[in-house]
This record gives C-alpha cells, structure tokens and sequence, in this order.
C-alpha cells in the first residue's frame, strides 16, 4: 500500500475516533446534568432509565470500536495496515473504505462468520 493511501486511511480512523470521543463527552455532560427525582411519575422514570440504559450499551460498543481504531492506526504505523493477519494477503481497498478496522480479507472473514455460525 502507498503512503498517500496509508495516509488518507490514518485520517479517516482518526476522524471517526475524535468523532466518537466527542459523542461520549456530549453523553457525559448530558448525563451527568439529570436527576430522575425531576421526573413526575414511574413510568417516565422507567423510560428515563431505559433509554440511558440504552445510551450506556452504546456507548460501550463505541469504547471497543475506539480500541478496534487503536489496533488499526498501530497496524498503519507499524507498516502492516491492510494485510490480513491470518492468510497475510492485501485486504482490498473497497474492504478498507467500508470498514478499516478491518484485519481480514473479505475471504477469510467469511470463512470465519461460517465456522461461527456451524457453532451456533
């Protein structure tokens, strides 16, 4: 892979990370300023409660995508972004734009969804 790709692909991981980070600053301020003893009764409590249930699962998701962004920008610094860790061929470029966090080539990821799916 070329610089000017490695490039292009280290500021888009980048990007999605700060994007990410200030999503989770945002949750924090806007959490952190409500009380669920302002709520008029059980029912706006319970749904309160839900959606920040359903706040917090995501951003948990997000907290292992950031880790997935971290791996990714050591793999591009480290010289070995783009090649799949486990048949060690170059995952293509339309497999990196859709999803850089991306270790395996599209063939051995689906080799691996099927293996996964054979084990229910």
């Amino acid at each position: 892979m070329n610089q000017k790709d490695l490039k292009r692909y280290k500021k888009m991981l980048e990007d999605s990370k700060a994007s990410l980070l200030e999503s989770a600053k945002k949750t924090l301020v806007e959490e952190s300023s409500f009380d669920t003893d302002d709520l008029p009764d059980e029912i706006d409590q319970a749904a309160s409660e839900y959606t920040q249930s359903m706040l917090f699962r995501l951003r948990d998701r997000e907290k292992f995508l950031i880790q997935k962004i971290d791996k990714a920008l050591e793999r591009v610094n480290d010289g070995t972004f783009g090649t799949c860790e486990r048949c060690e061929e170059e995952i293509s470029p339309k497999r990196l734009d859709a999803r850089p966090v991306t270790t395996l080539c599209i063939r051995c990821k689906e080799e691996q969804e099927k293996k996964e799916k054979s084990y229910g």
